[in-house]
């Protein structure tokens, strides 16, 4: 037997799984939460749109989760360390880290440990949205072709912006950074010995999505167009890449220091490194066809569409990039920048009691769809798609001196069942292939409310991943495929992936009423979202009330 060691960086806490090769068995996981901050994350009260995080929690965790995973895995028959032949790593993003000459992020040195701006710039950091619409404005101008592949929008969630409002806010911190480094590539490098950050293997799943690199413009934007933003960054450019690799290229081998630590096999192959949600897909078994949701804190939609294919530029869409997700495919992504992370802000921070989630699911499941009266945009951490506007905000409309707490709890669910819908949508408008989809995340296994509401909302039928640790069997496939235990990643997941056996169909009795409140919704996204400016919003609140009589007389 042979085992393969997938880890998991999340928003709150890593975790290592390890799986069997030859059929995706997994014989140990742990789970470690990050040390610093608020559950993880280091917080600014008087800007909500800080978030960062401590990259010595990744090391912290790395270390202990794999320990443990691995003294689980020891307790069943058959398994030895030394049967491990490859581990991968998969992580939030765009979440950069400035290092210096040494790959050592700058935060670890006593100067900097308790500067916020010389942490990682964690993904749902929106602190750089002025940066992200001058480099949209920008590049609609000089280099169309840039953003063309990420829906015309360049985010405040990704790897230019962040460094760039770094450099405005901080010019310390950016002048003490020798460059800087996604994590989804730096973990790899240092699990590999990489001292040299001009010597880390970049993966092209972060190159690609994030930081506008492509091999049609030869890697990543020219250095004129960045001098037309900032010199600095024109000056940076020489310290960061020249290419970028798909999961078919390792980031390296494993160090013996670092085999050592964690107890494994030195010069054991490291996959390359990719965001969660993309080695998530792969945990799902994605193909073309399939639209893979990793629902957690965010939602991220991912599907592939075969290379030898054209696919059409699609407005409000995360990322067209070749070789992310799977080698010989176009990695498509979408999402959105808050679900989970809303139900966590009405039930901890707005009820402040995290044992309602249980109370609130059971009563919100006895309701008829448009019973409550309500509709909620999913906005509360802005608009990641289809409109790509992080300065948007959440709506609850529709209260009366008889809401509930339950009642807002299911809007708010709705609310992400609608803006699930909006991302299907655009990809079916855009001929993107969507036989099936197939959900991931312990919301997707653990709530079967919301899983239903979504199929209700959306019209199809919703599948749920095998593996409770979908990103993290993704990360494992790819190091079984780099280790040869498997002859390509289509037999790797025919072998190592699952479904379970539920399936969420579409109820039409339901689906005829959220039919009707999505129309609503539309109203509201495209009016507030700018996208119709001259709506006319003054039927909504009579409308919900309509359905709302409707729900309690039928």
């Amino acid at each position: 037997m042979s085992f393969t060691l997938g880890i998991d960086y999340g928003t709150n806490s890593v975790r290592a799984l390890v799986v069997r090769c030859a059929d995706g068995k997994e014989f140990g996981t742990a789970v470690v939460n990050y040390p610093s901050g608020q559950q993880g994350v280091l917080l600014d009260s008087r800007d909500h749109n800080v978030a960062r995080q401590n990259p010595a929690d990744y090391l912290h965790g790395l270390e202990k989760s794999v320990k443990a995973a691995l003294a689980q895995a020891k307790k069943q028959p058959g398994f030895d360390a030394k049967r491990v032949i490859g581990l991968g790593v998969d992580t939030t993003g765009s979440s950069p880290i400035p290092v210096d000459k040494n790959n050592v992020p700058l935060a670890m040195s006593a100067k900097w440990r308790k500067n916020l701006d010389a942490q990682c710039w964690l993904w749902k950091d929106h602190t750089s949205w002025r940066e992200a619409a001058r480099i949209t404005t920008l590049a609609a101008k000089h280099r169309p072709q840039y953003i063309a592949k990420c829906g015309n929008t360049y985010s405040s969630e990704w790897f230019w912006a962040k460094i760039w409002h770094c450099a405005q806010v901080a010019p310390k911190v950016f002048e003490a950074a020798y460059s800087w480094v996604e994590l989804c590539d730096w973990v790899p490098a240092v699990l590999a010995g990489v001292t040299d950050p001009l010597a880390v293997k970049r993966g092209v799943c972060a190159a690609g999505h994030k930081a506008l690199y492509s091999e049609d413009w030869n890697g990543l934007p020219d250095k004129k167009f960045l001098k037309l933003l900032d010199p600095r960054l024109a000056d940076l450019r020489d310290r960061l890449y020249t290419q970028a690799h798909d999961a078919s290229v390792a980031a390296g081998q494993l160090s013996a220091t670092w085999a050592k630590k964690l107890g494994l096999p030195a010069g054991i192959p490291i996959a390359i490194g990719e965001f969660d949600v993309h080695y998530g897909a792969i945990g799902c078994g994605v193909k073309e066809g399939t639209l893979v949701k990793v629902i957690g804190t965010s939602t991220c939609d991912c599907g592939v569409v075969s290379a030898s294919k054209t696919v059409p530029d699609i407005p409000g869409i995360c990322g067209i990039v070749k070789g992310a997700i799977l080698p010989g495919f176009y990695g498509l992504e979408a999402g959105q920048s808050a679900v989970g992370d809303i139900f966590k802000w009405y039930v901890e921070g707005v009820l402040q009691d995290e044992k309602l989630h249980a109370k609130l699911t059971k009563e919100a499941a006895k309701q008829k769809p448009g019973q409550s009266g309500l509709l909620a945009l999913d906005w509360n951490n802005g608009n990641r798609t289809i409109l790509v506007d992080q300065r948007l905000t959440g709506l609850l409309l529709g209260q009366t001196l008889g809401t509930t707490p339950a009642e807002i709890y299911r809007a708010l669910i709705e609310a992400t069942a609608f803006g699930a819908r909006a991302i299907i949508e655009r990809f079916k408008e855009y001929s993107v292939p969507i036989d099936r989809i197939v959900c991931a995340g312990g919301i997707a296994e653990k709530n079967p409310m919301l899983m239903q509401i979504y199929a209700d909302v959306t019209g199809c039928t919703m599948l749920v991943a095998g593996s409770s640790q979908a990103c993290a069997l993704g990360s494992a496939v790819s190091a079984a495929v780099l280790a040869r235990a498997h002859a390509d990643f289509p037999t790797a997941q025919r072998k190592m992936t699952s479904l379970k056996k539920v399936a969420y169909k579409p109820k039409a009795a339901a689906r005829n009423t959220y039919d009707q409140l999505y129309r609503l919704y539309r109203q509201l996204h495209d009016a507030l979202g700018g996208v119709n400016k001259t709506a006319d919003l003054s039927g909504v609140m009579k409308d919900l009330l309509t359905l709302k009589e409707s729900a309690h007389t039928n």
